[in-house]
C-alpha cells in the first residue's frame, strides 16, 4: 500500500504571469499596517497599548481593537493610568500612527518614555534549517512548524515586526526620530477651580470633535490615529463647562460615532479620576455606557520599605488592584475566553522602570510562622505534667 495524496484537482497550468500577478494582488491585500494584527477571536484588527499584559487582558483579542475606546479610572491621587497613557502614545509614535493628545501642551511629548536597550543575554536562538530527508508519510504536518507561512496565511505583518515595544522610564523617547506624529488638539478652556462664574461658557468639546473629524477625513485611508483623554473633566486640564452631564455626554456619543464610522483607523484610551468622580454617581455610569471597556485601577497604601530597592521580592510586591468592569464584546458568544476569567480572577498591577506595567493575578503571600527563640542557659527541668521526680 502506498502512500498518496488526496483531494488532488488534476487540471491544466495556468500561465506563469496570471499566478504570479494573483500572488502579489494577494500578498498586497494581506499585508498590514505597522503595529496592526488581526485578532485570534475574530480577526478584527487590533493595535497594541504599549502595555503587554493590558493587551492580553482585553477580552482575548491580544491587543486594543480599532474602532473601541478603553476608560481607565483610577482612584486616590496617584498617576498609574497617566504611566499606561504615557505608554500607550509612545507606542503609536513609534509604529508611525498619528497621536491626538487632549488637554496636555505640546510639550508633552517630550515627557514620553524611550525604548527599552536591547537584552544582550536574551539573545533570539536562530530557527534551525530544515532537514533535507522527509518522511514520506508526514508530508502534510510539514507546514505545522513554519509560523512564518502560518502568519502569512493570515494576514499578520511581517514576523520581524514588533507588535508591542518594550520601554524604559528612565529614559525619554526621541520624538523626531519616531516616524509617527504628535497632533495637538484645541484648547480644553483655562482651567479653573470657580464653576459658577464659568458655567455660561461654552464647552469646547464640539470643537475638539470637529477638529478630529477633519483630521480623519484629510489623511490617508491607511493611516492609524490614535486620541489621548488624560484626566477627562479635572478641573487642573478642563473649564468649568466641561463637566456638565450634557456636555460631555455630547462629547461621548460623538467621539463613539466617529469610533464607528471609522471603524480600522481610530482607537481611544480615556483616563477618569474617581475621587473627583465617584462611581456612584449617575454620570460616571453614563460615561461607562459609552467605552468599550471599563477598567478600574485602585492603589494599595504604601507600606515602609524593609528591604533594600534592589530585593527582586520587593520590586515584584504589587502596588495595586484591578478590577474589569467591561470589555469589548462584538458577538453573542462573549467575545473571547479571556473575558469570563478576568472577570472572576483578582488582578493586580505593578510599576517598574524596566518591565513597565505589569498585570497579574493577585495572591497573598504565604504566612510564615515566627519560630520561637530556644532558652539556650535554661537548666533543664525536671518537672513534666506536675510531677516531680
Amino acid at each position: 500500500m502506498s502512500f498518496v495524496k488526496r483531494n488532488v484537482v488534476l487540471s491544466a497550468a495556468r500561465p506563469a504571469t496570471a499566478t504570479s500577478a494573483t500572488a502579489a494582488q494577494t500578498k498586497s491585500e494581506k499585508q498590514l499596517q505597522p503595529g496592526l494584527r488581526p485578532s485570534p477571536v475574530d480577526g478584527r484588527l487590533t493595535t497594541s497599548t504599549g502595555t503587554s499584559s493590558l493587551d492580553q487582558l482585553l477580552a482575548g483579542h491580544g491587543g486594543l481593537p480599532l474602532g473601541t475606546s478603553l476608560l481607565i479610572e483610577e482612584q486616590g491621587t496617584t498617576d498609574f493610568s497617566g504611566t499606561i497613557l504615557r505608554y500607550y502614545a509612545a507606542e503609536g509614535l513609534v509604529q508611525g500612527h498619528q497621536v491626538h493628545v487632549l488637554g496636555y501642551p505640546a510639550d508633552w511629548k517630550h515627557q514620553l518614555p524611550g525604548l527599552a536597550a536591547p537584552d544582550k543575554k536574551g539573545k533570539a536562538a536562530q530557527p534551525m534549517a530544515p532537514p533535507e530527508d522527509k518522511m514520506k508519510i508526514a508530508w502534510r504536518y510539514e507546514s505545522l512548524g513554519n509560523n512564518q507561512n502560518a502568519a502569512a496565511a493570515r494576514g499578520e505583518a511581517s514576523p520581524g515586526a514588533t507588535f508591542c515595544h518594550s520601554f524604559d522610564l528612565g529614559r525619554r523617547l526621541a520624538v523626531s526620530s519616531c516616524p509617527g506624529v504628535v497632533h495637538p488638539m484645541p484648547s480644553t478652556g483655562p482651567p479653573t477651580l470657580d464653576r459658577i462664574s464659568n458655567s455660561q461658557t461654552p464647552s469646547p468639546f464640539k470643537a475638539i470633535i470637529k477638529h478630529l473629524r477633519t483630521q480623519l477625513e484629510t489623511s490617508a485611508p491607511t493611516t492609524i490615529h490614535r486620541l489621548v483623554i488624560p484626566s477627562l473633566l479635572s478641573p487642573s486640564l478642563y473649564a468649568a463647562g466641561c463637566g456638565q452631564p450634557s456636555e460631555v455626554l455630547q462629547f461621548l456619543h460623538g467621539l463613539r460615532a466617529l469610533l464607528r464610522e471609522h471603524s480600522t483607523r481610530l482607537t481611544a484610551l480615556i483616563t477618569l479620576p474617581t475621587f473627583l468622580f465617584p462611581r456612584s454617581s449617575g454620570l460616571v455610569r453614563w460615561m461607562e455606557l459609552l467605552c468599550d471597556g471599563v477598567v478600574e485601577l485602585i492603589p494599595l497604601p504604601a507600606t515602609p520599605a524593609v528591604a533594600a530597592p534592589t530585593d527582586t521580592k520587593t520590586v515584584d510586591q504589587p502596588q495595586g488592584l484591578l478590577k474589569v468592569h467591561a470589555l469589548p464584546v462584538y458577538h453573542e458568544k462573549g467575545g473571547g475566553g479571556a473575558a469570563t476569567s478576568s472577570f472572576r480572577e483578582n488582578l493586580s498591577f505593578s510599576l517598574s522602570a524596566s518591565k513597565g506595567l505589569v498585570i497579574k493575578p493577585y495572591s497573598l503571600p504565604p504566612m510564615v510562622e515566627e519560630e520561637k527563640p530556644k532558652k539556650e542557659n535554661s537548666p533543664a527541668s525536671t518537672v513534666k505534667d506536675g510531677i516531680d521526680f
